[in-house]
């Protein structure tokens, strides 16, 4: 019982003993050996920690807890201490989120910045929404079933709140909100949640881009979303043999084969699982929502056309689906990314709010779910109850992009880069070495400074640790002399230098 003869010293001013510690120690191991002989408790049940230890030294006497009477300063029986049954943590997330640490939060930095870097040659300024949004915001545009995706409560006030499984809804309503100067060009890159099943790249908690146009009714305003994209991808090494853009039109494609408004979004959820589900079910549901089996037919053979040439025999060249398209395909050669778009009738994607060209980015090898998408919706303002504004965005999820990365073999390296590590040669000088420290730091130089005493050769595999570009060393004689000694760790090179010359 060493941890227990060690820890009872602490008892004694507690309980004004007036008994020698050694008789006090056998009087309380002894009473633990009668409890383990009495109840038949497994040893590892009884607590000997000194944390326990320390309530047992709290103990009162019988007088003092309100119980029998007893002789004044008698020794109160000690409680038995049973360690509750804790269940052990799941130290992993929990299914469907991720940890950020260092390593893995630079790569997520970097990604981010080049997003936010494109955004600002594009001439877009960044906004952000609160993460947690009323529950009505999101079935409002996508319907009650939308529910059972969403990570949805009732707050202490008894409001209905969700997490919120997408940006778009939230800029709607601080467009609608602030009333702003149209037109606008906004992005944002924000943290969404969706209950949902998972797949490689598909998480339930996801980082997303967006970025919106409000108030361009033209072609121009999808063209310029597209450009921005195409630049995001040169910019982290993706190229258009890698990653291309399915477009496709909402205005006519469906409309056409007289699908009423009330059944126009369910249709385009089933069309969206085209190439998930097999196209006997994908007729199924068509029929099970109203549709009849001469429409479904013709609609999947109009679906099935990756030409814009022969859409236009189809339909027609009159329609404002072909014109609009015609036009975002003579832009794109105008912006330069001809190659990364290719006509696609059976993107129609899920969400209802869609009113015009829809376009979704995907991996040419098909291993990967669509890495990005968007498109025109015009009316999803009037939903909320504001004014019908033309309107265009894309969403762009961190997951899958990483995945490509990943699988392309060019996920960048990002080592953690400081460029002075200060270290003081004596504890006296370590005040010393925060003043050096706060010089550079106010000069806007990034510092390690060692807290605690070290020897040269922890400070130096430390430097390597960190990829410092210098130490600088405080010793006393060079101290003495208001200088520090500065090391190049790239050359070798040493010198000293005068504290107020230190760059």
């Amino acid at each position: 019982m060493p941890t227990i003869l060690s820890s009872l010293h602490i008892l004694q001013p507690r309980l004004s003993l007036h008994v020698k510690p050694l008789f006090l120690s056998f009087t309380y191991v002894s009473y633990f050996s009668l409890l383990l002989r009495k109840f038949p408790l497994h040893r590892q049940s009884l607590s000997m920690k000194p944390r326990t230890l320390s309530s047992v030294a709290s103990a009162q006497s019988p007088t003092e807890n309100g119980g029998s009477s007893g002789r004044s300063g008698a020794l109160a029986a000690p409680p038995v201490v049973l360690e509750e049954a804790v269940q052990k943590i799941d130290f992993n997330p929990p299914k469907g989120t991720r940890d950020f640490p260092p390593e893995e939060m630079r790569l997520r930095n970097w990604l981010f910045n080049n997003c936010r870097e494109v955004s600002r040659l594009y001439g877009f300024e960044e906004v952000d929404f609160p993460v947690l949004e009323s529950e009505a915001l999101f079935i409002r545009k996508a319907g009650e079933e939308i529910r059972d995706q969403l990570y949805c409560f009732e707050d202490h006030g008894n409001r209905r709140v969700a997490l919120r499984p997408e940006l778009t809804p939230s800029l709607a309503r601080l467009v609608i909100q602030k009333l702003v100067s149209l037109p606008l060009k906004w992005s944002a890159v924000g943290q969404c949640w969706r209950y949902e099943r998972m797949t490689r790249g598909r998480r339930r908690e996801r980082y997303q881009w967006n970025m919106d146009i409000v108030g361009v009714p033209e072609v121009t305003a999808e063209a310029e979303l597209n450009s921005s994209i195409v630049t995001f991808f040169k910019r982290i090494g993706i190229t258009a043999s890698d990653v291309g853009f399915k477009v496709s039109s909402r205005k006519e494609v469906l409309r056409c084969y007289s699908i009423s408004e009330n059944l126009f979004g369910k249709v385009c959820i089933i069309i969206d699982k085209i190439e998930k589900i097999p196209l006997d079910e994908i007729k199924k549901d068509l029929k099970s929502v109203g549709m009849s089996e001469e429409a479904i037919e013709e609609l999947l053979q109009v679906l099935s056309i990756k030409s814009l040439t022969k859409l236009e025999e189809v339909l027609g060249g009159a329609g404002e689906a072909v014109a609009d398209l015609k036009q975002l395909f003579s832009l794109a050669e105008r912006f330069g990314y001809s190659e990364w778009i290719q006509f696609d009738a059976s993107v129609v994607r899920g969400l209802a709010y869609y009113t015009g060209i829809i376009f979704e980015g995907f991996d040419r090898e098909g291993k990967l779910r669509a890495i990005c998408d968007g498109g025109r919706y015009d009316h999803l303002l009037s939903t909320f109850g504001g004014d019908d504004i033309p309107a265009c965005g894309f969403g762009f999820g961190d997951a899958v992009i990483v995945e490509l990365l990943k699988e392309k073999g060019i996920i960048p390296e990002l080592s953690v880069q400081v460029e002075n590590i200060v270290c003081a040669l004596d504890h006296d000088l370590q005040g010393a070495a925060a003043k050096v420290a706060t010089l550079l730091r106010d000069k806007g130089q990034s510092v390690d400074l060692v807290l605690e005493n070290k020897p040269l050769k922890w400070v130096f595999k430390r430097a390597a640790r960190i990829n410092a570009q210098r130490l600088i060393l405080v010793g006393n004689t060079e101290w003495q002399k208001g200088m520090v000694g500065v090391k190049i760790l790239s050359t070798g090179e040493q010198y000293e230098v005068k504290l107020d010359e230190l760059d």
